[in-house]
């Protein structure tokens, strides 16, 4: 069986990417990364294949360098049929959180993907502070974002609960869907063309497994209801996926998180809260508190009501989330170069001891 790699997204600037090694060597894209072993699918078929030693020694060091759903490989297939990852090549895009390890190191949720979808239930009320964290996610990602806004079929006015949120996604399309009615699906197939790769970020419950099987036309994802107590999800998907869509194009399915930690996202941040960054501009100090200073354009908008207090204490949580995430990843870095240096020294005295 033979695959056209370029109705994934494979093209010339991949390809000036792809280092000539032999014909033992051959690219492929990841479909599902577990634990030491990816699915990859290339030109020849799918495989599995286990991580090279140098992929290996570089996820040692950060595991954001493990091959994750969506990205581009190289694979080599060696004479007794193993077949290992030697390599991922640049990610044009990645969405990657924060893990709850105590170094501030990131994982990658999905790659090279070209618009980052924030899933959020009609039904339960929506949560507009998730959906504003996602985005930051999804902004950060250099993917272009989209708040799917699922189950609009039970609620009695989609357009105006969409309308509400806008204000919590400037510059973002607010899409209400049903996969049940076909609501909304049309906009979403219009964007999954052959080459693109759409990724679902959102909680359990949030309809993301129903929603990729709606867009495949057929049932490729296990579903689930939520919880009758509470109106939680059900974990269903379990792992990050890249599923083919029939027609064009593929879709990442990821778990559903109920926390996800910002890790060096001040760029997605300032996107995601565009209207905020630019009223922080407008103050008359540079170094303005936003708490009374003469000339505060926040807070003058906090009086007006042109910005929520809750957008407001939103932004500012995210802000110091990320300032300390960014200064204990700085941290684990220094310590890292330190004990670099030190490993070094240790070795040049014992060869200068042996001679």
């Amino acid at each position: 069986m033979t695959f056209d790699l370029a109705s994934l997204g494979w093209d010339a600037s991949l390809a000036a990417a792809y280092p000539e090694r032999g014909g033992d060597h051959q690219p492929g894209r990841v479909i599902r990364a577990d634990r030491g072993v990816s699915t990859v699918l290339t030109a020849e078929g799918t495989v599995r294949a286990s991580l090279a030693g140098a992929l290996l020694l570089a996820a040692a060091r950060d595991a954001v360098n493990l091959p994750c759903a969506g990205d581009w490989v190289v694979i080599r297939t060696w004479p007794d049929q193993r077949i290992t990852i030697e390599a991922v090549l640049p990610r044009r895009t990645a969405v990657i959180r924060r893990t709850s390890d105590k170094d501030a190191s990131g994982q990658v949720l999905a790659a090279n993907i070209d618009a980052a979808m924030v899933v959020e239930p009609l039904h339960p009320a929506p949560d507009v502070g998730r959906i504003e964290r996602l985005l930051a996610l999804a902004w950060e990602s250099g993917a272009q974002p989209l708040v799917v806004l699922t189950k609009c079929d039970l609620v009695a006015d989609p357009a105006a609960v969409a309308a509400q949120l806008r204000q919590a996604a400037p510059g973002v399309e607010v899409l209400p869907v049903s996969a049940q009615r076909g609501h909304g699906l049309a906009r979403l197939r219009s964007l999954l063309a052959a080459g693109r790769t759409l990724a679902l970020l959102g909680p359990s419950g949030a309809g993301k497994s129903t929603l990729v099987n709606a867009l495949a036309g057929a049932t490729v994802m296990t579903t689930q209801g939520v919880r009758g107590v509470d109106g939680k999800g059900r974990h269903t998907t379990t792992h990050r996926e890249l599923i083919l869509i029939p027609g064009g194009g593929a879709v990442i399915d990821t778990p559903g998180v109920r926390a996800v930690g910002l890790l060096d996202a001040a760029a997605g941040l300032e996107q995601a809260f565009a209207d905020v960054a630019a009223l922080v501009a407008a103050c008359r100090f540079a170094d303005c508190g936003h708490r009374g200073e003469p000339g505060c354009a926040v807070q003058a908008a906090l009086d007006s009501g042109e910005l929520g207090a809750r957008r407001w204490e939103n932004w500012q949580k995210l802000q110091r989330e990320v300032a300390y995430e960014t200064r204990r990843r700085d941290a684990r870095l220094a310590a890292e170069e330190r004990q670099r240096w030190r490993r070094l020294r240790q070795q040049r005295g014992r060869r200068t001891a042996g001679r």
